[in-house]
């Protein structure tokens, strides 16, 4: 094989590769929900409407874009509960649960929107009290959609609920509005899934045809 064939050959397999490639990722803009594990955060396994934090529990909150947990961005700054609810005494009956508050950077900000600034606050509730029921002790006003995703935390962002985004921050054409990141990321599991199927069966018609 000669090395002008053999240049062509690479370059028409890095197109193939290129092409073959997928694109930049897409993300979702939404509200991550966090668990102080001693001195580090871990991505809570249930939602703020089912968690049920003891007291002396902290929390966090994080809006940002990403792709799903793993890539997830954590809340920022100090979390210990000493600080957070030193001015707070403890309540007979009650439980008190340390916040901390992200509202992320401009660069995940919806369009002509600004976030607010990082903050803590110290959630005093009855002792069954739900995560969900210690941030709207101190955060409201809260937004929900229809699938009880977290859409808002002290009115922001003022519209939009876990809408997917592309790489960069741009909404794609076509991508999903309010359908928030966990049930986009499974409803476009099943397209392919369903998609996949359809595309066996009319080659094994074909072919037995």
């Amino acid at each position: 094989m000669t090395a002008v064939r053999r240049a062509a050959l690479l370059a028409v397999a890095a197109l193939v590769l290129s092409a073959a490639a997928p694109a930049q990722a897409a993300g979702y803009r939404y509200w991550s929900f966090w668990e102080r594990d001693g001195a580090r955060w871990t991505y809570a396994t249930q939602g703020p409407a089912t968690a049920r934090p003891d007291d002396g529990a902290v929390e966090g909150y994080r809006f940002a874009v990403s792709e799903d947990s793993g890539d997830a961005s954590r809340p920022r700054g100090a979390a210990d509960f000493a600080t957070i609810c030193a001015a707070v005494p403890a309540a007979a009956g009650k439980k008190r649960v340390g916040l901390v508050l992200d509202f992320g950077t401009a660069a995940d900000a919806p369009s002509a929107e600004r976030p607010p600034a990082r903050r803590t606050a110290c959630a005093v509730v009855a002792r069954d009290a739900t995560a969900a029921d210690a941030l709207a002790a101190v955060a409201k006003p809260l937004r929900y959609d229809t699938n009880a995703l977290l859409c808002a935390i002290g009115g922001y962002p003022a519209k939009g609920c876990g809408e997917q985004v592309a790489a960069g921050g741009a909404s794609p054409a076509g991508g999903s509005s309010g359908s928030g990141p966990s049930v986009g990321l499974l409803a476009g599991a099943g397209v392919v899934v369903v998609v996949a199927a359809g595309a066996f069966w009319q080659a094994r018609r074909r072919r037995d045809g």
